[in-house]
């Protein structure tokens, strides 16, 4: 795949907004004016409620792992990375609706790289669901640590090892300041005792919105599951991002935000690989393996302390091509496989994208 075909910079289109862009680790959200909003409801019959605030979510191929980001010899992002994320994303939030799960914040997919969302307050809440003993989670229990998300793990547990039970580990979106038993960094570990009780300082307006995405949590990752089991690939880990939007009703609802069930947000596994006792990644887990193996210094990438010396690294450092093309392969393979359909090969996508948003959606300056 070609390098004009990797889209690296995403925040740059010359888009009509309300305030400034926000561009994270992979996407960035255009803000849409109230106006544009209301308009791009009525014209295209958006089922949201008619006051709901709309953004466009723009995904790029850059590439975050151990929270830095990464390039190799000739390829800053990996090729064909994010139309494989969008179509993975948008068909279980598709799925979702089939099933009369919780809503979600994805309203239409008008180019492969580019979606339609309503915006919502966001849960400061890193949602991780654990179905299986491995990654962070063994590190800990290889420790001797055996309260996790508020269940005690038994003695005796091995790595790679299937749960009892799925395991709800929570952890910050963002930092939260002045609530006590919580550090004041990001992704820091969260108590649920502490969460519950401090339910307000993460955007939650009672116990019961709570409990809400406990149970979406639950929900979501049994139907990804299920789907993934079908096709000989396991489920071992995910995350979700929730957020409180307007509902149609005239009050709020809490809906699904960001990516769900994708390669990047998800360990997936082989079950024959599994059931062999030698589990392979399937995800961007392989790029992080790789990594590890590739630096000389291990505990760079895995103590969060050296945070600023890492970053460093990153920048001064490509990693071989091979890396970021056998990603691509694993997300492309993944999403096709999910889709049952190919990919679309995608030239100059920033073009395409500014095309269309200015022809269909009249949105570009």
């Amino acid at each position: 795949m070609s390098a004009s075909s990797v889209l690296t910079v995403s925040d740059d289109l010359p888009l009509v907004t309300a305030r400034p862009v926000h561009s994270g680790k992979v996407r960035s959200v255009y803000f849409l004016r109230p106006e544009d909003s209301r308009r791009l409801i009525e014209e295209r019959g958006y089922a949201v409620a008619p006051h709901s605030d709309l953004a466009i979510m723009v995904i790029s191929d850059r590439l975050s792992a151990f929270d830095c980001l990464w390039r190799s010899h000739n390829y800053h992002g990996v090729p064909a990375k994010g139309a494989a994320l969008n179509a993975i994303a948008a068909h279980w939030f598709s799925t979702f609706d089939a099933q009369g799960l919780t809503p979600h914040h994805l309203l239409e997919m008008p180019h492969p790289m580019v979606w339609i969302v309503r915006q919502a307050r966001p849960v400061m809440i890193e949602a991780i669901a654990r179905r299986y003993i491995t990654g962070s989670l063994w590190r800990a229990y290889a420790r001797g640590e055996r309260l996790v998300g508020g269940v005690r793990l038994s003695d005796g547990l091995e790595q790679f090892q299937r749960l009892p039970e799925l395991l709800f580990t929570p952890s910050t979106k963002g930092v939260i300041r002045n609530v006590p038993g919580v550090p004041e960094t990001d992704d820091a570990p969260l108590a649920p005792a502490v969460l519950r009780e401090h339910h307000k300082a993460f955007a939650l307006h009672d116990e019961g919105q709570l409990d809400a995405c406990v149970s979406a949590l639950h929900s979501g990752f049994e139907v990804i599951e299920d789907s993934l089991a079908a096709r000989g690939d396991l489920l071992v880990d995910t995350k979700f991002e929730f957020g409180i939007a307007p509902s149609r009703s005239g009050g709020e609802e809490l809906i699904y935000m960001d990516e769900v069930g994708t390669p990047d947000s998800s360990r997936i596994w082989r079950r024959d690989d599994w059931e062999a006792g030698h589990p392979r990644e399937h995800s961007k887990e392989q790029f992080r393996d790789a990594l590890l193996s590739w630096v000389d210094d291990r505990e760079l990438l895995l103590d969060s302390r050296r945070m600023e010396e890492r970053a460093i690294y990153a920048r001064n450092h490509a990693v071989p091509d091979e890396f970021f093309l056998d990603l691509s392969n694993t997300y492309v393979a993944q999403a096709e496989n999910i889709l049952g359909a190919s990919l679309p090969v995608i030239d100059r996508p920033r073009d395409a994208m500014l095309d269309l948003l200015n022809e269909q959606f009249g949105l570009v300056r």
